[in-house]
């Protein structure tokens, strides 16, 4: 029963993101799909897992963990995608392939510190706040060319690409000027960043048919893909 409904939620979702790459003359290929798993059960990960989904995020340190640790026998790739607290970096860093909500310079600091002390490199996204929400994390978009300078110096941190979450709107079709800036942004730190940053990580299941209609390749499916959470 579980199986199958989430089944016809991944198809559903997969003819989306089809028709979305067909409108912007993009390929399949290259749209990867991150399922939003916070408060979501391991049974469920493991399905979608089989399904075709090998990337999985999680918001919390401490839920990730248990969650690692029950789907050990699967090498899915973790991105954590919540506000990292520095003192969260040294678990996050031994549990997250990559975390995608690098967004102020303590915290960079923080990494670099600790991955220095492991002698090992860790991936990331700089989340950018792209609609100024005072609620949201993420560097403001006039502040990023100097935040992404400051990194340069960490030898420790891989700086990926980016990641964003819009202000949330009834009509998904208002959010599209959002994705238009952060593709915009991306090209202009790409510039100077070279091929190794290469992730536009943006769009949700209310909105991630815009969001890569205008660029993204890495979207974070949640509700869409796993139903109601726990």
């Amino acid at each position: 029963m579980l199986e199958a409904e989430l089944r016809a939620n991944f198809e559903q979702v997969w003819e989306k993101i089809e028709k979305a790459c067909f409108r912007a003359g993009r390929k399949v290929e290259e749209i990867k799909i991150l399922g939003a798993s916070k408060k979501q059960p391991p049974e469920k990960i493991r399905i979608l897992y089989n399904f075709g989904i090998k990337i999985f995020g999680e918001n919390y340190v401490q839920e990730a963990e248990k969650k690692q640790k029950a789907l050990s026998d699967l090498p899915i790739e973790w991105h954590f995608i919540g506000r990292l607290q520095r003192n969260k970096v040294k678990k996050a860093i031994e549990l997250f392939h990559l975390i995608e909500s690098l967004d102020r310079l303590e915290l960079a600091l923080e990494l670099e510190k600790r991955l220095a002390e492991k002698q090992r490199k860790i991936s990331l996204y700089i989340e950018v706040n792209i609609g100024y929400e005072p609620t949201k994390g993420g560097v403001n978009p006039d502040e990023l060319i100097p935040f992404v300078e400051n990194l340069l110096e960490f030898k420790h941190l891989e700086i990926k690409g980016l990641m964003a979450l819009p202000p949330y709107k009834e009509r998904a079709e208002e959010v599209r000027p959002y994705f238009i800036r952060m593709r915009k942004l991306f090209e202009k730190v790409k510039a100077f960043m070279g091929e190794t940053f290469s992730e536009l990580s943006m769009g949700t299941s209310s909105d991630f048919e815009i969001a890569i209609e205008e660029g993204a390749n890495l979207i974070r499916l949640g509700t869409i893909l796993f139903g109601k959470r726990e």
